[in-house]
């Protein structure tokens, strides 16, 4: 290479460098961050997982949007105009509906073994509650997003939710009119929806993971050790780039793989359009809101909502009420794992009560 083409290189290099002052050398370091042994195993970061599903939900719901109509009166039809007339439509609503399914059972395990491994506790309480609310915010997500078909699961669903929403302490009254968009469903309520699923909640989503991500990165990643997986010195990290980034990389097209085998074998369905004047027989909102749906079969309107409100707080809080338990009564670690057991194991029975009711 002669050294006309040399400095021409450079000169283009340094132009850019003018024109986009950025230092690439924190990119490098960055990449070159030490990862703990044990981020080897799919189970310890799962963290991963969620954002590409997340990712997923972004580009196949921005894809639909441009179809969808946010109307009473058209809602419906779009969505079976996408399911039946668009080309691949059907293929883009099954994969928005299956990883917004696997997204939330991901971040369910993914709370789960930040529980069981105690990588809540000091200094980490500001991240569980911001993975706490990460779970809720895509929760909702998923309500919102079986609403907008509106359907007959979509209508009830929303009545339900606005009901519920009425019954809260002290705000339920301008809670349940802000839903609804006034007295009774109809298309303020859809466009309200519309607005919360495709504008408010990601917003929301896109900071939570911007500041999960950041306190990760701030304090590192909870290093942990078990008996069975001694492993020499030098070898307990590996770089974040390319090792993990890569493994990243093949899970990601594994789980794009079983996504796609998912939405061909059972693709997404459209129900009864949404009818007002008929009140289905036997009606369940999604899988992932059975342990309410049947905590409000077991108590009161007001009751389901105060122990959903409590438990919440609870969970949202549950770093620092433990460190108050342990200070105030000596608990130990087994007692926090009890704990965890008997909120999963009730959550796993009333879903799978739920689940085989009438």
């Amino acid at each position: 290479m002669g050294e006309s083409e040399q400095g021409a290189r450079s000169g283009f290099a340094r132009k850019m460098n003018e024109l986009f002052p950025f230092n690439w050398e924190l990119l490098r370091h960055a990449g070159a961050e030490p990862v703990p042994y044990h981020l080897k195993k799919w189970w310890f970061c799962l963290g991963g997982t969620v954002l590409y599903l997340f990712i997923i939900q972004v580009v196949t719901g921005i894809a639909l949007t441009f179809y969808y109509v946010p109307s009473p009166e058209q809602a419906y039809e779009s969505v079976a105009h996408i399911t039946q007339d668009v080309r691949f439509g059907w293929y883009i609503r099954s994969l928005h509906k299956w990883s917004s399914n696997f997204m939330i059972v991901a971040l369910f395990l993914h709370v789960m073994r930040v529980y069981f491994t105690g990588a809540y506790r000091h200094p980490r309480q500001l991240n569980w509650m911001i993975g706490f609310g990460l779970l809720v915010t895509t929760l909702i997500f998923g309500f919102t997003g079986y609403s907008l078909i509106y359907e007959q699961l979509s209508y009830w669903g929303a009545t339900v939710a606005a009901n519920l929403a009425e019954a809260t302490p002290l705000i339920g009254s301008w809670l349940g009119y802000f839903l609804r968009g006034g007295p009774t469903i109809g298309e303020n309520t859809l466009t309200r929806f519309f607005v919360l699923h495709i504008g408010l909640l990601p917003t929301v989503a896109f900071i939570l993971i911007a500041l999960h991500i950041l306190l990760i990165r701030l304090q590192g990643v909870t290093e942990l050790e078990f008996e069975d997986e001694k492993v020499p010195e030098k070898e307990r990290y590996f770089r974040f780039w390319p090792e993990h980034a890569t493994t990243e990389l093949m899970i990601g097209v594994l789980l794009m793989y079983i996504l796609t085998i998912f939405a061909l074998v059972f693709p997404a369905e459209l129900g009864e359009k949404a009818n007002p004047a008929v009140t289905p027989a036997h009606i369940k909102p999604e899988w992932y809101f059975y342990f309410n749906y049947r905590l409000l079969k077991l108590t009161s309107l007001r009751v389901s909502v105060i122990l959903t409100m409590a438990l919440g707080a609870i969970a949202l809080f549950w770093p620092f009420v433990e460190e108050f338990l342990r200070k105030k009564f000596h608990i130990s670690d087994r007692f926090s794992v009890l704990i965890g057991v008997f909120a999963v194991l009730t959550i796993i029975l009333f879903t799978v009560w739920e689940s085989f009711s009438g």
